[in-house]
């Protein structure tokens, strides 16, 4: 039986998905620290301008060390707001945006206080749109080698993830070029239906 360890992240890479459709169980990291410029608390899509950083701000505390799982989210901003707003203006054109749109909103309209529960929402419902079952264990403890489990830990980090995905047409492409492994949303958006048999033909 195949296994992995992942991170729970934003709307994650479409690698991350890849991963986890090709596997009879899957793990999911929650007592990691924190670390910055992961995705854990961002996203990357492909605007108008080309690639952009949609980044979740964090409220942060004294302690040096501070697990993932106890993050909390600044909401002194609307920083959903913005985020939804910038997807519809790299997505509203694409075949697939008004199919999802209103199934996404609900991430952007729902109030969170903590990045796990929102990392968790945006899993689950993008597992939903894609036709696939988002079953999953959490981890206990923190293990930094893992033998009987496949490590996909690494994902989380866009520069630890060397992934090198098929292309697909993208809204602004004939402008940018083909931009590797972004959010599964854009996938999504762009590919709707033939999303997963997309995926199932990728290898990492």
């Amino acid at each position: 039986m195949n296994k992995i360890l992942i991170y729970p992240t934003y709307f994650p890479s479409i690698s991350h998905f890849v991963a986890m459709l090709k596997v009879d169980e899957i793990y999911l990291e929650i007592q990691d620290n924190f670390q910055k410029q992961t995705n854990r608390n961002r996203m990357y899509i492909y605007s108008p301008n080309g690639l952009q950083l949609l980044n979740i701000p964090i409220k942060h505390c004294k302690e040096a060390h501070q697990k993932t799982k106890n993050i909390q989210l600044e909401t002194a901003f609307d920083w959903q707001k913005q985020h939804f707003k910038s997807l519809e203006a790299a997505y509203r054109s694409s075949p697939f945006f008004e199919y999802f749109e209103d199934d996404i909103r609900v991430i952007f309209e729902k109030k969170y206080n903590f990045l796990l529960d929102l990392n968790l929402d945006t899993m689950a419902l993008v597992s939903k749109c894609l036709g696939l079952t988002f079953v999953y264990k959490e981890t206990t403890e923190y293990f930094h080698t893992t033998p009987n489990i496949i490590d996909f830990r690494h994902l989380a980090n866009g520069k630890k993830d060397n992934s090198i995905l098929d292309s697909y047409t993208q809204v602004f492409g004939e402008k940018h070029g083909f931009l590797n492994n972004l959010s599964i949303l854009d996938l999504l958006f762009n590919e709707g239906r033939y999303a997963k048999d997309y995926l199932m033909r990728q290898e990492l």
